[in-house]
């Protein structure tokens, strides 16, 4: 985790851990809003995303579920799907009614090309990486503030509270409706995926992974130390935090209470959407 330095105080402005100053999430989620509303992340430190494929003129259509299926969990009824490019109004549709958060009705509003973002945010997490370019539309307000006690220095609650809604509506989101609406999408899910994947890869495998990179983060009790690093940047001073994927050390910056809330979210999904295990 680095931070860009500002003069210190109680409390001292400066953004947040990492190479960005603008963090967004929550892979894993993260990657909630689009799609299941699965992932969110309040991460950051991702290249611009090459140019989209031209989506194909024949919409994807959601299979008609096997009697097999029926018999084992409700069926998730057939839905037609526009191409790829043109999907944002139907995954606003869908996705807007998982939470009665106004917060994630102007999320959706606001940006454009949601389901390629959901992808690309599970695939940055499952690869340990910071989702900036695909969840920017996340970021919280604010700047990120430290606090100086007795020659340490600590990240200031107010940072935390920067993330409280973005884990109020994660918390806040209907489970079985989220797996619903997953299955539904997923067609176009798989066509955005198929764009940024190597030959082979699956996307439930990709999100079960980055669900799991979530989950394992420690999420210490306390307060988070920080200090200074050569030229403009903080770190967190215990090691083992510090050695995190970029994904999980911004995890921690949202504060142990956010963070569990994210956590625990992610383990109702992870367990009703019955992803395959994740590869370590």
């Amino acid at each position: 985790m680095s931070e860009s330095q500002q003069p210190q105080g109680a409390p001292t402005g400066a953004p947040a851990p990492g190479p960005s100053r603008k963090p967004i999430v929550l892979a894993m989620a993260a990657l909630a809003v689009v799609g299941a509303g699965l992932l969110w992340f309040a991460l950051r430190d991702k290249p611009e995303l090459s140019e989209p494929a031209t989506p194909s003129a024949t919409p994807p259509v959601a299979a008609a579920p096997t009697p097999e299926a029926e018999t084992a969990a409700p069926a998730t009824p057939t839905v037609p799907l526009p191409p790829l490019g043109q999907s944002d109004a139907r995954v606003r549709e869908l996705v807007v009614s998982l939470s009665p958060m106004p917060e994630l009705a102007k999320w959706l509003a606001s940006t454009e090309d949601l389901v390629r973002r959901f992808t690309t945010a599970a695939g940055n997490i499952a690869e340990g990486e910071s989702p900036r370019a695909a969840l920017s539309f996340m970021a919280p307000a604010g700047i990120f503030q430290v606090v100086e006690r007795e020659g340490r220095t600590f990240i200031a609650p107010e940072s935390y509270s920067r993330y409280d809604g973005v884990s109020r509506v994660f918390g806040s989101l209907d489970t079985r409706a989220s797996v619903r609406t997953y299955q539904t999408l997923k067609p176009l899910i798989d066509t955005a995926y198929q764009e940024i994947s190597r030959p082979g890869q699956r996307f439930d495998q990709t999100l079960s992974n980055a669900i799991q990179k979530i989950l394992d983060t420690p999420v210490p009790e306390g307060e988070l130390e920080v200090v200074d690093t050569p030229g403009v940047n903080y770190a967190y001073a215990a090691p083992e935090l510090e050695q995190l994927s970029a994904a999980q050390k911004h995890l921690l910056r949202m504060g142990p209470g956010n963070a569990r809330i994210i956590q625990s979210k992610l383990r109702e999904l992870q367990g009703a959407l019955s992803l395959p295990r994740a590869s370590r």
